[in-house]
Protein backbone atom coordinates (compact mmCIF):
# COMPACT_ATOMS: atom_id res chain seq x y z
CA UNK A 1 0.00 0.00 0.00
CA UNK A 2 2.97 2.53 0.91
CA UNK A 3 3.71 1.86 -2.63
CA UNK A 4 0.38 3.25 -4.07
CA UNK A 5 0.92 6.35 -1.85
CA UNK A 6 4.30 7.12 -3.23
CA UNK A 7 2.96 6.75 -6.94
CA UNK A 8 -0.23 9.09 -6.15
CA UNK A 9 1.63 11.34 -4.37
CA UNK A 10 3.99 11.36 -8.00
CA UNK A 11 1.54 12.01 -10.16
CA UNK A 12 0.40 14.56 -7.72
CA UNK A 13 3.31 16.86 -7.54
CA UNK A 14 4.97 16.12 -10.93
CA UNK A 15 7.41 19.40 -10.57
CA UNK A 16 8.83 18.13 -7.17
CA UNK A 17 10.76 15.75 -9.10
CA UNK A 18 12.13 17.90 -11.95
CA UNK A 19 15.11 19.98 -11.62
CA UNK A 20 15.03 23.19 -13.36
CA UNK A 21 16.30 27.07 -13.10
CA UNK A 22 14.41 29.26 -10.30
CA UNK A 23 12.96 32.85 -11.45
CA UNK A 24 15.93 34.74 -9.91
CA UNK A 25 18.43 32.39 -11.52
CA UNK A 26 17.26 33.34 -14.86
CA UNK A 27 17.00 36.52 -13.83
CA UNK A 28 20.56 36.52 -12.86
CA UNK A 29 21.67 35.50 -16.13
CA UNK A 30 19.76 37.93 -18.17
CA UNK A 31 21.15 40.64 -16.39
CA UNK A 32 25.31 39.73 -16.94
CA UNK A 33 24.12 39.34 -19.96
CA UNK A 34 22.88 42.84 -20.13
CA UNK A 35 25.93 44.06 -18.52
CA UNK A 36 28.13 42.66 -20.73
CA UNK A 37 26.13 43.08 -24.07
CA UNK A 38 26.67 47.16 -23.17
CA UNK A 39 30.28 46.94 -22.14
CA UNK A 40 30.85 45.00 -25.59
CA UNK A 41 28.86 46.04 -28.31
CA UNK A 42 30.20 50.16 -28.26
CA UNK A 43 33.54 49.01 -28.93
CA UNK A 44 32.23 46.52 -31.67
CA UNK A 45 30.08 49.61 -33.49
CA UNK A 46 33.85 51.52 -34.19
CA UNK A 47 34.80 48.63 -35.99
CA UNK A 48 33.06 49.29 -39.20
CA UNK A 49 34.82 53.00 -39.55
CA UNK A 50 37.97 51.19 -38.61
CA UNK A 51 37.93 48.81 -41.57
CA UNK A 52 36.42 51.33 -44.13
CA UNK A 53 39.88 53.27 -43.02
CA UNK A 54 42.15 50.08 -43.40
CA UNK A 55 40.04 49.58 -47.10
CA UNK A 56 41.21 53.00 -47.85
CA UNK A 57 44.60 52.49 -46.83
CA UNK A 58 44.72 49.52 -49.19
CA UNK A 59 43.07 50.92 -52.14
CA UNK A 60 45.83 53.85 -51.86
CA UNK A 61 48.54 51.32 -51.98
CA UNK A 62 47.59 49.83 -54.79
CA UNK A 63 46.76 52.96 -57.01
CA UNK A 64 50.28 54.06 -55.65
CA UNK A 65 51.97 50.98 -57.35
CA UNK A 66 50.01 51.76 -60.48
CA UNK A 67 51.05 55.22 -60.83
CA UNK A 68 54.30 53.88 -60.17
CA UNK A 69 53.89 51.14 -62.79
CA UNK A 70 53.07 54.00 -65.37
CA UNK A 71 56.11 56.01 -64.38
CA UNK A 72 57.98 53.39 -65.14
CA UNK A 73 56.58 52.67 -68.50
CA UNK A 74 56.44 56.56 -69.18
CA UNK A 75 58.96 57.88 -67.44
CA UNK A 76 56.77 60.32 -65.55
CA UNK A 77 53.37 60.40 -62.95
CA UNK A 78 50.19 61.75 -64.84
CA UNK A 79 49.89 65.13 -63.75
CA UNK A 80 47.34 66.52 -61.83
CA UNK A 81 44.88 67.26 -64.90
CA UNK A 82 45.46 64.02 -66.22
CA UNK A 83 44.50 62.73 -63.10
CA UNK A 84 43.88 59.00 -61.80
CA UNK A 85 42.22 58.87 -64.93
CA UNK A 86 45.33 57.99 -67.15
CA UNK A 87 45.64 54.53 -65.39
CA UNK A 88 42.75 53.39 -66.99
CA UNK A 89 43.53 55.46 -70.44
CA UNK A 90 45.39 57.05 -72.48
CA UNK A 91 45.67 60.75 -71.67
CA UNK A 92 44.50 63.15 -74.32
CA UNK A 93 45.82 66.15 -72.75
CA UNK A 94 49.24 67.50 -71.71
CA UNK A 95 52.30 64.58 -71.99
CA UNK A 96 50.72 62.18 -73.99
CA UNK A 97 51.86 58.54 -72.61
CA UNK A 98 54.48 56.90 -75.17
CA UNK A 99 54.49 53.64 -73.45
CA UNK A 100 50.72 53.62 -72.70
CA UNK A 101 50.38 49.85 -71.64
CA UNK A 102 47.24 48.24 -73.45
CA UNK A 103 44.76 47.57 -70.79
CA UNK A 104 45.73 49.98 -68.09
CA UNK A 105 47.12 50.03 -65.14
CA UNK A 106 44.18 49.08 -63.00
CA UNK A 107 42.38 45.83 -63.14
CA UNK A 108 38.99 47.27 -63.47
CA UNK A 109 38.18 49.96 -66.30
CA UNK A 110 36.83 52.38 -63.67
CA UNK A 111 39.06 54.40 -60.69
CA UNK A 112 37.88 53.28 -57.83
CA UNK A 113 36.87 55.79 -55.10
CA UNK A 114 37.05 55.49 -51.56
CA UNK A 115 34.91 53.25 -48.98
CA UNK A 116 32.77 56.80 -48.63
CA UNK A 117 32.06 56.79 -52.41
CA UNK A 118 34.16 59.83 -52.66
CA UNK A 119 37.25 60.59 -55.28
CA UNK A 120 40.60 59.55 -54.37
CA UNK A 121 42.67 63.29 -54.36
CA UNK A 122 45.85 63.18 -56.91
CA UNK A 123 48.05 65.94 -56.73
CA UNK A 124 51.21 65.72 -58.64
CA UNK A 125 54.38 66.74 -58.42
CA UNK A 126 53.41 66.45 -54.49
CA UNK A 127 54.13 68.40 -51.89
CA UNK A 128 55.20 64.99 -49.56
CA UNK A 129 57.05 63.25 -52.69
CA UNK A 130 56.77 62.60 -56.34
CA UNK A 131 53.23 62.77 -55.88
CA UNK A 132 50.37 63.15 -53.21
CA UNK A 133 46.97 60.62 -52.86
CA UNK A 134 45.30 60.47 -50.32
CA UNK A 135 41.20 60.27 -49.11
CA UNK A 136 39.68 63.11 -47.05
CA UNK A 137 37.77 60.19 -44.65
CA UNK A 138 33.82 60.23 -43.77
CA UNK A 139 33.90 63.82 -43.71
CA UNK A 140 35.24 64.42 -47.07
CA UNK A 141 36.37 67.56 -45.67
CA UNK A 142 40.52 68.24 -45.55
CA UNK A 143 41.77 67.98 -42.29
CA UNK A 144 39.95 66.74 -39.48
CA UNK A 145 40.37 64.17 -36.40
CA UNK A 146 39.83 60.64 -35.05
CA UNK A 147 37.60 58.79 -37.77
CA UNK A 148 37.26 62.22 -39.69
CA UNK A 149 41.31 62.13 -40.15
CA UNK A 150 42.57 62.27 -43.64
CA UNK A 151 44.23 58.99 -44.80
CA UNK A 152 47.32 60.07 -46.94
CA UNK A 153 49.95 58.21 -49.05
CA UNK A 154 52.49 59.72 -47.46
CA UNK A 155 51.73 58.35 -43.74
CA UNK A 156 51.91 54.92 -44.95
Amino acid sequence: MKKEVRKQNASRFPLRNQKGFTLIELMVVIVILGILAGMIVPRIMDRPEEARRTKAGVDIGALSQALKMYKLDNGKYPTTDQGLQALIEPPSTGKLAKNWRDGGYLDKSVVPKDPWDNDFIYICPGLHGDFDLMSYGPDNEPGGEGMDADINSWEM
